[in-house]
This record gives structure tokens, C-alpha cells and sequence, in this order.
């Protein structure tokens, strides 16, 4: 396995995979990882001959307020792990080698990063796009793997990927949780003990509402109330947002005729925690 930190020489070697008939794959990163990000690996191995992995802690989809800074970084052992799981190269930039000069260029999905997590922390979801199209100007893969538990990235991710007409097939890998329900995410090592089982509303309050859907209820209002319902029982945890939205929109919906995401972000202490669910129909 390769480990890249340069622009020329990763596009140099997508383009030699490419050249040479193979099908390049490209798992978008911030590090720390968990089983959840080497499902996408998994994934990426499965639809494509090629496989690169970035590890980059984006500044731009951080406001001033948050966890840049302290945000868990493990880059050796991520580096060990994705070798075992036979990655071809990591590209592993610095924040200069991506943002050389004061970047002045943004892409922004109008509508689409004003909501879910974007209505909450203005600024990260352009942040998110603005790097991802980097990373596909950069390594040009053929398919692109991201997690469904960034369910607001994923759904700008698309619609930036339609209007911009960029010939890559992006994948969605479902949320692995741990056996108690927690979805698996880097920001969990920043949980004590007590904060550890609070966490858990999260995942009991989408149980709850997919439990409802199944006994037949189709009012998103009366859902959500009873999600809010579960959610209440753990007071020392804040609620950010509970929402059911259409999954290409983000759009609020009534009445659930299609299928529906049905997103939670909140936070344990000083930390922020998000989880989702799609109801089919």
C-alpha cells in the first residue's frame, strides 16, 4: 500500500490505474477509524479493481467553535488497518497541499446545505462539498463510497455530482452500529462512561418511530412526537433536530408515501452525535 501525500503523484496513479483498464474507487476520510469506515472500504473493494482511501481533517467544515483542533486523529493505525483490508494507497494531504493559497472558491448545493446539518452548523455542509469535489477532481475515481450516517452529506454529495455532470457512481454503505445500538462514529471516544449508555436515546428514539411506522402509522407529526417522546427520557441529553425529509431534498414531508429519512442529531455533554433511519414504504 502506497501512501500519497501529493496531488501530482495521487493523480498520476488514478491515472495509471485507469490506463491500465481498472476501475478506481475512492473512500472519502477524516481519519479515527471505526468498522463503519472500513465497511466502506469493503464496499469500494466490491466495485472497483482500485482502491484509494483520503485521510484529510478538512478545515472548512468546521465552524471556529468546534472540535477541529481535538478532533481524534490515529493516522498510523489507520494506516495499518486499511493495509490489512488491501487499499491500494491512502492519500494523505496537508491542509497546504489542498488549500495552497486563501481559498476564495466554494461549492455550495443551494437549499440542500441549508438544512439537517447544515441549518445547524452553517457553513459545514459547503465545507463538505468543497472538498469532496476536490477529492474527485484530484483522484477522478469511478465510484465513490460514503456512509449512510452522513445522511445531509450524502444527499448534497449527489445533487452536487448531477448538476455538475462529474462522472462518478457514488455508493451508500449502511450504518454499522455497535451491538447496543450506538451508531459507530469517531466522536464516541469522546464519551465518558455515563455519557456512553446516554447516547443511546438516540438509537431508541429511531426504534421507536420505525416500530410505529411498521404497526401502520404514516403521520410524520405523530412519529416524530413519539420519537420526542423516547428522546425526553434522557434529559441531560439536548436535542439538535428530529426531522422527517425526503432523502434527495431534505424537504420537511407530511405523511410518509415514499421513502423517508428520518435524521436525529444531538448532543451528549460537549459532544455531537447523529444517527438516521429510512422508512420504506
Amino acid at each position: 500500500m502506497k501512501i500519497l501525500e501529493t496531488i501530482d503523484i495521487i493523480r498520476a496513479a488514478s491515472r495509471a490505474a485507469r490506463k491500465a483498464a481498472q476501475r478506481v474507487g475512492l473512500v472519502p476520510t477524516m481519519g479515527a477509524l471505526h468498522e463503519g469506515h472500513l465497511s466502506l472500504v469493503r464496499i469500494a473493494k466490491e466495485k472497483s479493481d482500485f482502491v484509494a482511501v483520503s485521510i484529510f481533517v478538512n478545515p472548512l467544515q468546521f465552524a471556529p467553535t468546534e472540535d477541529l483542533a481535538k478532533y481524534p486523529r490515529a493516522f498510523e493505525y489507520d494506516c495499518e488497518v486499511l493495509k490489512q483490508e488491501g487499499v491500494d494507497l491512502v492519500f494523505a494531504p496537508s491542509v497546504s497541499e489542498m488549500y495552497p493559497r486563501l481559498n476564495l472558491t466554494y461549492v455550495n448545493v443551494e437549499g440542500l446545505s441549508e438544512r439537517l446539518d447544515g441549518k445547524s452548523r452553517p457553513g459545514h455542509l459547503r465545507g463538505v462539498v468543497t472538498v469532496v469535489s476536490k477529492l474527485f477532481h484530484i483522484v477522478e475515481p469511478d465510484v465513490a463510497v460514503f456512509g449512510q450516517k452522513d445522511a445531509a452529506q450524502l444527499a448534497v454529495i449527489r445533487r452536487m455530482v448531477r448538476d455538475q455532470n462529474l462522472p462518478v457512481e457514488i455508493v451508500a454503505g449502511p450504518i454499522v452500529r455497535e451491538p447496543d445500538g450506538l451508531a459507530m462514529s469517531s466522536r464516541n471516544v469522546y464519551l465518558d462512561a455515563p455519557q456512553r449508555s446516554q447516547a443511546l436515546v438516540l438509537s431508541r428514539t429511531l426504534k421507536r418511530i420505525e416500530d410505529l411506522f411498521r404497526q401502520g402509522e404514516r403521520s410524520a407529526a405523530r412519529l416524530l412526537a413519539a420519537g420526542r417522546e423516547v428522546f425526553s427520557g434522557e434529559p441531560d441529553v439536548r436535542l439538535d433536530y428530529l426531522s422527517a425529509v425526503d432523502p434527495d431534498t431534505l424537504e420537511p414531508v407530511d405523511s410518509i408515501e415514499r421513502p423517508t429519512l428520518v435524521a436525529i442529531a444531538a448532543y451528549v455533554g460537549t459532544t455531537r452525535l447523529i444517527d438516521n433511519t429510512v422508512l420504506q414504504v
